[in-house]
């Protein structure tokens, strides 16, 4: 027993020792680590596939905007103009119930989507799985945009009017009263608990901490990486967690004021940096879309062939999208309308832009710049922003500032898409709502402390969960968005 205590005793000392020698981001990092690893293990359970290793969850997302497309008779495409018609605003009516209009819904739930995935995911994706993984990202998000028609269109038909006019809506409640009317009240029940579980956990573990984390590691690329910030995530996290507070606690009337504004100001100043990138390099784009094509069915040097780029491809378009994953339909469910159709139709726009527009985008700055054959491992936003800088040396801080608004935009969505889920699973009280808010904040810190890898484990295993029990209900439910899309097409696209 003394030979065992002292062991215990000797090691505890050791680890002391060792943390001594540790910073604050260090000491973090150590503890989340295993964490990382344990939750990927389960999420991201594979089988093989001609011997290569091929996560379940993909699959499931793979087969569902496969099918949904097919199902709903490519809706991507056939109602693609009519989204651009309710965006513009020929088919609202300020006595519609709900809070936000269409245009704002809209912003809120792209705030969640268009963020640091269009910039770290599709590096990290084009660093692993080479250019061709642009391509898979491209599909996925194409097919992706019935997904989301479905989802979305669900949000609403099932989301809840309080006596404030407050709205709920979102995964939780369409998985509980949907499946309740087709007769599977008590499995309604455990799927949307189930998502409402993962939703909570994905906003404080999942994107909340990536967003921190990469907006903090273009802060100290544009600051030299060198000087006071170098070690100072922490510091940093902790300002950016109080600027996230001041806004979160006012609800999604203060989100989709500040979102609205927000997104399409972050948006044009990437894009302009962006496109001004491309048009330098003209000459080379049909040459980076003949790497991106080739590299989709040619790969080399890509572990696991076609499948491994197609499987980097179709993992960051998710993580971009979020199409299947069903976050976003509680943003839409607050939009102003009688009609859950019209704001599917708003929602499939959604991987449109920020997939297919602005990932293939970026994709083509790393790709005709060629920084992503110089880096080692996944250096995700530091990887586009040596692109940027490739060009004009100052491009990094524009970078910067526009990193910082898209962190800034993604988790407030995500901290609205939490509080919903929060307070489906505890109930509405006020106090528990701003514990919560604090926690969020809390999280958001110790997101730019931690090193990329575990924060790309611990995001992507958070983040994929909620397609599990969404996926279901959306496979159980789509018989009746299908008869309501009938209806409404009947009604208001005849006389277009």
């Amino acid at each position: 027993m003394k030979k065992i205590l002292s062991g215990i005793l000797i090691w505890m000392l050791s680890m002391q020792a060792q943390a001594a020698d540790l910073s604050i981001d260090q000491r973090i990092d150590q503890l989340l680590r295993p964490v990382a690893e344990l939750f990927t293990s389960i999420i991201f359970y594979s089988v093989d596939i001609a011997g290569i290793q091929f996560p379940l969850i993909v699959l499931w997302l793979i087969a569902a905007a496969v099918i949904f497309t097919a199902y709903f008779g490519f809706i991507n495409i056939r109602g693609f103009k009519h989204s651009c018609k309710v965006i513009k605003g020929d088919y609202s009516d300020p006595n519609d119930p709900g809070e936000v209009s269409h245009f704002q819904a809209l912003a809120t739930a792209l705030s969640g989507t268009v963020g640091l995935g269009n910039i770290a995911g599709v590096a990290i994706a084009v660093s692993i799985g080479g250019p061709g993984a642009t391509f898979w990202m491209i599909i996925a998000g194409f097919m992706g945009m019935s997904t989301k028609f479905l989802e979305c269109s669900l949000g609403v038909k099932y989301r809840v009017i309080t006596a404030k006019g407050e709205v709920h809506g979102g995964p939780m409640y369409y998985l509980k009263t949907g499946l309740a009317e087709l007769g599977f009240k008590t499995q309604g029940k455990i799927l949307a608990s189930f998502f409402a579980v993962c939703c909570v956990v994905a906003s404080l573990c999942g994107s909340n901490m990536l967003q921190s984390n990469q907006a903090y590691s273009q802060f100290v690329v544009a600051m030299g990486n060198t000087g006071f910030w170098t070690d100072k995530g922490w510091l940093f996290g902790t300002i950016l967690a109080l600027i996230i507070g001041i806004v979160i606690i006012g609800g999604i009337k203060s989100i989709a004021k500040v979102t609205s504004k927000v997104v399409p100001l972050m948006a044009g100043l990437y894009l302009t940096a962006a496109l001004f990138i491309l048009i330098y390099h003209y000459s080379e784009i049909p040459r980076a879309f003949g790497l991106i094509i080739n590299g989709a069915f040619n790969p080399e040097g890509v572990a696991g062939g076609i499948i491994g780029v197609m499987i980097q491809g179709f993992k960051r378009s998710t993580f971009s999208s979020e199409a299947g994953v069903g976050a976003a339909s509680i943003a839409h469910a607050t939009a102003s309308t009688k009609e859950p159709i019209r704001e599917g139709y708003v929602a499939l726009l959604e991987p449109f832009i920020d997939t297919i527009v602005i990932c293939t985008i970026t994709a083509l700055v790393i790709v005709i710049t060629g920084v992503y054959q110089t880096t080692d491992g996944l250096d995700g936003v530091t990887l586009t922003s040596s692109a940027f800088a490739s060009v004009i040396w100052w491009f990094p801080y524009l970078l910067s500032v526009a990193v910082l608004m898209f962190a800034i935009s993604t988790m407030i969505s995500w901290a609205y898409y939490g509080s919903i889920a929060w307070g489906f699973l505890v109930g509405e009280s006020k106090l528990l709502d701003l514990g919560y808010k604090l926690i969020f904040c809390l999280c958001t810190a110790i997101g730019a402390s931690v090193s990329l890898d575990a924060v790309i484990a611990i995001s992507d295993s958070m983040f994929f969960s909620m397609a599990i029990a969404n996926i279901i209900g959306l496979y159980l439910l789509a018989p009746g968005i299908k008869q309501d899309l009938k209806a409404y097409q009947a009604k208001y696209q005849a006389k277009n």
